[in-house]
Formats: C-alpha cells, structure tokens, sequence
C-alpha cells in the first residue's frame, strides 16, 4: 500500500531532522555497511588467493595436477571476486547517492518507499496485471 502524501511529507521531515540532528549518525546509517561489506569481501578474496597460491605450489610439489588445477581456479575465482568488490566500494570520504550534500545541490532523494513502490509496479507490469 503506497503512502499518502501526508505520511511521505511527514517521512521527509523525519529524515531531515535526523540529518539536521546527528548528521555522523545518518551518514553512518546510510553508507557505512556497504563500504564494511565490501571492504570484508576484498579481504577475503585476498585470503582465497592466497590459499590458492599455496595449493597450486603444493600441486607442484607432490607432482598433483588435479591439486594444481584447484589452486589455479581458487586464484582465478578469488581475483574475479576482489577486483568487482574494488570496484563496488564506496570511496571512503565518498557519500552514496542520495545523502545531504546531494540534497545541499538541490537533487531530490528519493524515499525507500518510492524506490520499493516503483519495483512493485514494475513487477505487476511485467507480470502483465
């Protein structure tokens, strides 16, 4: 059920005197958990990487192709999953889309409610409703 204009302008002055409030803690709610997400992911991969040398050069030792193989493909996948959780990373003094200084630039964030209306709809859409 979507909200009422009402209800969407009483929203918008919440989040507003949330952010006018205790801004560290409203950047701190919107960016923070996906920046440690993929900072984690990184580090992992690294790991894998890692584990994947040494089972490729234990492969070579005890003349195991097979171990030599998986430590290739452990190397392989965990390179894969480091560079794209790189990427994804928010920079570290960088604001998400969305955050105070965009709205100090006069571009208008949507609410989480309008984004879950819009997949709604495009689901009914799709779904031919």
């Amino acid at each position: 059920m979507p909200l009422s204009e009402h209800e969407q302008r009483m929203l918008e002055q919440m989040e507003r005197a949330l952010y006018a409030e205790d801004p560290k803690f409203a950047t701190a709610l919107e960016g923070s958990g996906l920046r440690t997400y993929t900072r984690r992911r990184v580090y992992q991969a690294v790991a894998g990487f890692l584990v994947g040398i040494a089972l490729l050069m234990a492969g070579m030792v005890a003349k195991q192709v097979w171990l030599s193989v998986v430590g290739f493909l452990v190397m392989l996948g965990c390179a894969v999953l480091a560079v794209t959780g790189w990427r994804k990373a928010p920079k570290p003094g960088e604001q998400p889309a969305g955050g105070p200084q965009a709205r100090s630039q006069g571009r208008q964030r949507r609410s989480m409610m309008d984004r879950i209306e819009q997949r709604w709809q495009r689901r009914r859409d799709e779904q031919g409703h």
